[in-house]
């Protein structure tokens, strides 16, 4: 007997159950067509965006030999600062050491050959004086001495050019800067075409931080500000958060943006620059680009509020009959993913249903609650529930 009974209640809190599984949309069937309604306000705001963001110095040189041969010298460590015009690879240099030789050697024989025809022309020139000889031969001399002078030339040009081949041999830093990596070791052969390069000297004073942001946004901030100079020169200061996940110490400033739109993300390029004292940002480092917002003035509601349709999105707004109208809203597409700032098709003052909109329909009187009232009656529901049904069958399989 006390088995039946318990089956009996068993199909009987199913039946309950069944009951309560009518509630759609997470509202209790109140059964009065309550609904609660707020009051939309102005108020200030502040949101943040990310941007995912790639660190660069301010000038990232590659080294590379404008000579081919062998390393013998390695004169830097990783990561050392250096300054402009300081030395750091030495390449193979001793053909380029005899060519200077030579090239110095043809330059002492041209200037002997040329001090030898300069003699001889002034000797022409006083016996031309006085008429020992004729215009001829002191033109021949005078055209061997300019010979003479031009071969001197033109060995010291190719000293110049020895002198210089030598010198790349020198591989020294264009500029103040760290050292990046160091592929090649000594004895290592490299050429101007060696991948990859012999190192990168990177200007770390200051880094630019690139993003990119949707094209949509950016022509939303030129049209506002007159112009995409005038965007960027009032874009507000930017922080970085860091790979480990904090956020860098200083301010940084957007300071240039593409003229090209990526074709592929439909994104524009944007360069912000931080000034880096601690030499903490390094060329190559990742992080996220944060945007602040503030408005002083600005209508907030909660994103489930909101149904979206195609792209567009709609509130059910209370009209002064207690009919709820089915309302298009234009919002900012900066969130902080649980809330949306109101652009346009919400004024302050005006009354929308905060839950149950999925049982709404345009053009549906209701009866308006406020939020408070509306979690009294969740609450009710759910003790009503706990302590009938399912107490109930507990006191059943005890026999009470």
């Amino acid at each position: 007997m006390k088995i039946k009974t318990i089956f009996i209640l068993m199909a009987c809190v199913a039946m309950l159950t069944s009951c309560g599984g009518g509630k759609r949309g997470g509202m209790p069937n109140f059964g009065d067509n309550e609904y609660p309604v707020v009051t939309a306000q102005s108020q200030s705001t502040s949101l943040q965006t990310t941007f995912p963001a790639t660190i660069k110095g301010v000038q990232d040189v590659e080294i590379r030999p404008k000579v081919a041969g062998f390393i013998t010298r390695v004169c830097v460590k990783e990561g050392q600062s250096v300054g402009a015009g300081q030395l750091l690879f030495v390449i193979d240099n001793e053909t380029y050491q005899a060519a200077v030789r030579q090239a110095q050697a043809s330059v002492n024989t041209a200037t002997a050959q040329c001090n030898t025809a300069k003699l001889t022309f002034d000797n022409s020139q006083q016996l031309f004086d006085n008429k020992v000889i004729g215009s001829f031969e002191l033109e021949s001399a005078k055209n061997a001495y300019a010979s003479a002078q031009a071969q001197l030339a033109q060995a010291k040009a190719v000293l110049a050019s020895a002198k210089e081949q030598l010198s790349f041999c020198y591989v020294k830093s264009p500029s103040a800067g760290v050292v990046g990596s160091l592929p090649y070791k000594v004895g290592a052969m490299v050429s101007s075409a060696s991948m990859p390069a012999l190192t990168t000297v990177s200007n770390n004073s200051s880094m630019e931080v690139y993003f990119a942001v949707a094209e949509k946004d950016m022509l939303s901030m030129s049209k506002n500000e007159g112009g995409t100079n005038a965007a960027i020169k009032n874009y507000p200061p930017v922080r970085l958060m860091l790979a480990d996940g904090t956020v860098y110490g200083h301010e940084g400033r957007v300071t240039k943006a593409s003229g090209v739109i990526d074709a592929a993300t439909g994104s524009i390029q944007m360069i912000a620059q931080f000034p880096n004292p601690e030499r903490l940002l390094k060329s190559g480092g990742s992080g996220s680009i944060i945007v602040s917002k503030d408005d002083r003035s600005t209508i907030v509601i909660p994103q489930s509020v909101v149904m979206e349709v195609q792209d567009k999105k709609f509130v059910y707004v209370l009209g002064s009959d207690n009919k709820v109208k089915y309302t298009e809203i234009t919002v900012d597409p900066q969130t902080d993913g649980n809330n949306f700032i109101v652009r346009s098709g919400l004024r302050t003052g005006d009354k929308y249903v905060t839950n149950g909109i999925t049982k709404l329909s345009d053009g549906m009187e209701i009866k308006p609650i406020t939020p408070e009232q509306y979690q009294k009656k969740i609450d009710e529901a759910s003790k009503i529930g706990t302590d009938g049904t399912a107490k109930g069958f507990v006191d059943a399989m005890k026999g009470k």
